[in-house]
């Protein structure tokens, strides 16, 4: 049998394993300039930067309310958050699909003498048995994964009865998404081309990928209950004349903003 065209490129989980090894979100050189990687200056201004532009991130955490919780991070990042819940009193636990975030993520703990249990690998398939956590955070990470359901569905299964999920996930009809498209679209002469083809090509990671609001409600319907919220954010407003933000509603905006019970 003939190999098809395709036999030889990574899967999507592996493209997108190799495209966040080369430094977890938020810690490029426009961000962290000339600060010395892994320093406590190079740290600070990654945390600084990110609740700056997402400031909404405290109000969906609460991290303050969680204190003696089990909490699970799917996507640790550069341990920005996960700081956060070892800071709250939490009992840590923490993957990435990178070797990269769990690095960062030890050295940014390692800091304040705070520790995790942090494992390296792909949350579709999680290595913890039914109603481990009382909570699960995921801040901006499942839709990058090839089967998001896959990683929502193992969230509800290592939840404790009563246990919440936190989280967002990128909403496809908004600002920033639609500017996306007119760049890598509509000024390209391919008008027909989809938004979800121009988030999979060209947003952050391959195949990233963005929902609807009822998108949202359908893929946590195994749970007791979700609340779905859009947020507006900064690079929805990007560009934009000034007297136009204070005007624009959320519901334009590119987050979505989840809480889930089981």
């Amino acid at each position: 049998m003939t190999a098809g065209p395709d036999a030889n490129v990574p899967d999507m989980n592996t493209q997108v394993r190799a495209f966040w090894e080369q430094g977890p979100c938020g810690t490029n050189i426009g961000i962290v300039g000339d600060a010395e990687p892994l320093s406590r200056e190079w740290f600070e201004t990654v945390e600084q930067n990110r609740y700056t532009l997402e400031p909404m991130i405290h109000g969906a955490a609460q991290f303050t309310r969680h204190r003696g919780k089990k909490l699970l991070e799917i996507g640790v990042g550069a341990g920005t958050d996960h700081l956060q819940w070892a800071r709250a009193g939490c009992e840590c636990h923490g993957v990435d699909l990178t070797d990269a975030a769990i690095e960062t993520t030890k050295a940014r703990l390692a800091l304040y003498g705070l520790t995790s249990s942090l494992q390296r690998l792909d949350a579709e398939t999680l290595p913890f048995d039914e109603d481990s956590f009382d909570l699960v955070w995921s801040w901006g990470v499942i839709h990058h994964a090839e089967h998001p359901e896959r990683i929502v569905a193992e969230i509800r299964r290592v939840l404790k009865s009563g246990g919440e999920f936190r989280g967002m996930f990128y909403k496809r009809w908004s600002l920033a998404v639609f500017k996306e498209w007119i760049k890598h679209a509509l000024l390209r002469g391919k008008p027909f081309r989809s938004f979800a083809d121009v988030l999979a090509h060209h947003f952050e990671s391959p195949g990233t990928k963005a929902y609807t609001l009822q998108e949202m409600r359908t893929m946590f319907r195994a749970f007791d209950s979700v609340e779905v919220s859009p947020a507006m954010t900064p690079y929805d407003l990007q560009h934009l004349p000034g007297f136009l933000k204070g005007w624009l509603p959320d519901s334009f905006g590119s987050f979505i903003v989840i809480h889930a019970i089981k």
